[in-house]
């Protein structure tokens, strides 16, 4: 097309009207678009997660009241597990102190199944089996029946309780009945998720505490 020099001025002209218009209608319609797709976004929802167990109260911040005091709230175990370890240190005692000559050894240590610690029952099994043990029991025919008494908590550490527990005996050797008494230390401490009479001695050798 073979314009002359006024209808070339006339078209580059109406090309600069026809660009402005674009770009005013690019500027005003470009935030209701932008509006648009924000609205027609799909919408993410986050979901928390499974929150832990609620930590116990750091401590005691208010006022002590004598009549509501709460001692576990200062103590690493709850009573919830005072109770169980005073259980287990009672009926440890008790076990310790129940056999018969006739019984095997084999079962014998099997009731400190629960119990004890993998450790100590296998110190139990290895003291029950001894030959001099079995042999002076069969020769008196000795039968022991135990029983036992909680007495006073000695230590308390972050994993570990030691009870003083008294051990009672009703003993008939050779078909003569006696009695015989004995206070021990008992700790019994966390193994693994659980708790566990992990040692014990007689009551005056003392005994460490912590077990971890």
């Amino acid at each position: 097309m073979n314009l002359n020099d006024r209808q070339r001025k006339f078209l580059f002209a109406g090309l600069v009207v026809v660009l402005a218009a674009v770009g005013v209608y690019l500027t005003l319609a470009a935030p209701d678009r932008g509006h648009h797709e924000a609205d027609t976004r799909p919408k993410v929802t986050v979901t928390p997660g499974p929150s832990g167990p609620a930590s116990p109260p750091p401590g005691i911040h208010s006022t002590v009241d004598p009549k509501r005091f709460d001692i576990y709230r200062l103590l690493p175990f709850s009573q919830q597990d005072f109770a169980t370890a005073a259980d287990l240190a009672q009926r440890f005692v008790a076990a310790y102190g129940t056999y018969r000559y006739d019984e095997d050894p084999t079962a014998y240590v099997g009731r400190f199944a629960g119990l004890v610690t993998d450790d100590l029952r296998g110190q139990l099994q290895a003291d029950a089996s001894a030959p001099g043990i079995q042999d002076q029991r069969r020769k008196e025919q000795v039968v022991a029946q135990g029983s036992a008494s909680l007495d006073q908590v000695r230590t308390i550490e972050n994993n570990s309780v030691i009870f003083l527990v008294t051990g009672r005996q009703q003993i008939t050797r050779n078909g003569t009945a006696s009695s015989d008494g004995k206070q021990y230390a008992v700790t019994v401490a966390r193994d693994g998720g659980s708790l566990k009479v992990y040692a014990f001695e007689p009551a005056d050798a003392g005994q460490a505490g912590d077990t971890g």
